[in-house]
């Protein structure tokens, strides 16, 4: 099968796309620039690569008959962030493509009502990010229902790998914090540290891409939630990766005015939009309908990617034996 992966060389698509190569697929990626993934691979010596930069493309109304061009059987669109370029690329896919999977976010759902949170669940998303992504999805399941589209929308949590800063237990992602739990320092939390992240590692995000190309006719017209199998709240998250480095969890908690104050205004606005959301989202129609299987719980992929910040001197820390 060939299949065109728009934006493959980021934090998904370093794993997906050698794991396609691996699959006997035939690959072209699209991307503004020729950058390197995170993570090098014998694989990439297949891969065809096709610069394009989607924005100024969209403009003109070409970057469609771009990738429809490339004769794709399946086209994964990693970087959709607004319903006009979704727009574009599914009239110009429309009956020359198999299937058309489209990277979404949990964050379609805005706070959760009931947890966890399943991909019925009422849409009320908020901040330009989660109502851009929710009227994407809208746009392309409508298609799917009204005129047989073949898309499929994954929607992962808080994308964590080595190689980047995860979000951390205090809902942003300065790496200090892990630092300071490092070292056994005081730790200060918003409100109570009740509210919730849900990571999932960027492995098991390319593994559902996969399953759902390999589960074709069941995943078309789908929504599927892509996070590690629990949430963790704030507090959790601290005292667990405090443990990891052999210390206690010394925590402190502060109402959200107070606790604002006491980081820059970037790491608070980063960890009001996480706590605002605090999602906990449930897996269980991934599973049972693509078979997904998340490698990592949140901690076991949080873990990954602080050993990879400590290893490369971002992180002060001894790295843990465990």
């Amino acid at each position: 099968m060939r299949v065109v992966v728009i934006g493959g060389s980021g934090h998904v698509g370093s794993y997906l796309v050698p794991e396609l190569i691996e699959a006997g697929h035939r690959v072209t990626l699209v991307s503004r620039a020729m950058r390197k993934p995170y993570f090098e691979h014998p694989a990439w010596d297949d891969v065809e690569t096709v610069v394009a930069d989607r924005e100024a493309e969209d403009r003109q109304g070409t970057f469609g008959r771009r990738v429809a061009g490339l004769q794709p059987d399946a086209v994964v669109d990693m970087i959709c962030y607004a319903p006009a370029s979704a727009r574009l690329l599914a009239d110009a896919l429309k009956g020359r493509v198999g299937h058309l999977l489209h990277c979404g976010t949990i964050w379609v759902h805005g706070p959760s009502r009931e947890v966890p949170t399943e991909e019925s669940a009422p849409r009320n998303p908020f901040g330009e990010y989660g109502i851009q992504k929710a009227a994407i999805e809208a746009l392309l399941l409508a298609e799917a229902r009204q005129d047989g589209f073949p898309v499929t929308i994954l929607h992962p949590g808080h994308i964590v790998g080595p190689g980047w800063a995860p979000v951390n237990p205090a809902g942003h992602f300065n790496p200090s914090v892990f630092a300071r739990l490092a070292h056994g320092e005081t730790l200060a939390l918003p409100n109570l540290g009740m509210e919730t992240l849900h990571h999932v590692h960027a492995a098991d995000v390319a593994q559902a891409f996969l399953a759902a190309l390999g589960n074709r006719e069941a995943a078309i017209g789908e929504a599927f939630h892509v996070v590690s199998p629990t949430a963790l709240t704030l507090r959790g998250y601290a005292e667990a990766m405090a443990e990891w480095f052999g210390q206690p969890a010394r925590l402190r908690f502060l109402p959200w005015e107070e606790w604002k104050q006491t980081v820059t205004p970037e790491d608070a606005d980063q960890t009001w939009d996480h706590i605002a959301h605090s999602p906990n989202c449930s897996i269980e129609k991934a599973r049972r309908i693509l078979g997904y299987q998340p490698k990592f719980r949140s901690l076991a992929a949080v873990q990954e990617a602080v050993r990879w910040l400590i290893e490369h001197g971002r992180v002060d820390a001894a790295i843990p034996c465990s």
